[in-house]
């Protein structure tokens, strides 16, 4: 893919900052032409964390957002809508992004209202740490509030149908990498299970250079993780993507 987009953004330093997982406004950008977004339609982000990439997304693509997330920063503890609000503020798109501190898969949204879903490295957490039905449960919900005929874009941090490599055992089993990532055909299931209608899915081709970036740019990265990301080569970690309808 050729992103015009993202490439005007540059300092990755601060784009990993503000940003949850690998990829970055990359793989925002990477998603939203997937999902084919149309200027002033209605997207909800789930899981918007310091809202960077929603801001991106309200910005270059000229999009309404309700950005959704239950948490507060694990850093600072500060609501994550602090920081998304003085994001937006920076791109200059704060009339068009409002944010509500709740989630899936009791939102609150109305039914049938988005044009748009948008998700990427968020609901993966829930399947860790919360189990296989309440991530079942959390796309059901996505389901409830799109129109009929709405795209829903999931992007997570996934593996490869393959064993894990010994020496990456060790950081899999410390990080829980193995409870909260699945395949592209595991996840495919779980999106049909929900009631949407697959229109397209797959490892993304940038995924081991998202990692390198993540590796070497993400504050939080453990440096023992460091060496074994920028050394994964398509072996087990990837990252895939699921585009679907209702």
């Amino acid at each position: 893919m050729n992103y015009k987009k993202s490439s005007k953004y540059t300092d990755l330093k601060t784009i990993y900052q503000e940003c949850s997982g690998p990829g970055g406004l990359q793989l925002t950008e990477y998603m939203a032409e997937k999902m084919k977004l149309e200027k002033g339609k209605k997207l909800i982000d789930i899981g918007f964390n310091r809202g960077y990439q929603t801001c991106f997304l309200a910005k270059e693509y000229d999009v309404d957002i309700v950005a959704i997330d239950p948490l507060d920063d694990l850093d600072t503890g500060l609501p994550h809508s602090d920081y998304l609000m003085k994001n937006a503020e920076a791109f200059g798109v704060a009339h068009r992004i409002l944010p509500v501190k709740t989630g899936v898969p009791e939102s609150l949204m109305p039914t049938g209202y988005f044009n748009y879903a948008y998700s990427t490295t968020t609901l993966e957490m829930v399947r860790g740490y919360a189990g296989m039905d309440m991530y079942i449960a959390s796309l059901k919900e996505i389901y409830r509030i799109l129109k009929q005929g709405g795209i829903f874009g999931l992007g997570e941090p996934m593996h490869f149908d393959a064993p894990v490599p010994h020496d990456l055992a060790k950081h899999v089993k410390n990080n829980k990498w193995e409870e909260c990532f699945a395949t592209i055909e595991e996840t495919k299931r779980a999106v049909l299970e929900a009631g949407f209608t697959v229109l397209e899915s797959g490892y993304c081709d940038e995924a081991d250079e998202w990692w390198r970036e993540f590796a070497t740019y993400e504050p939080g990265c453990d440096p023992d993780d460091v060496a074994v990301i920028q050394n994964n080569n398509r072996r087990w970690l990837s990252f895939g993507y699921v585009i679907a309808t209702k």
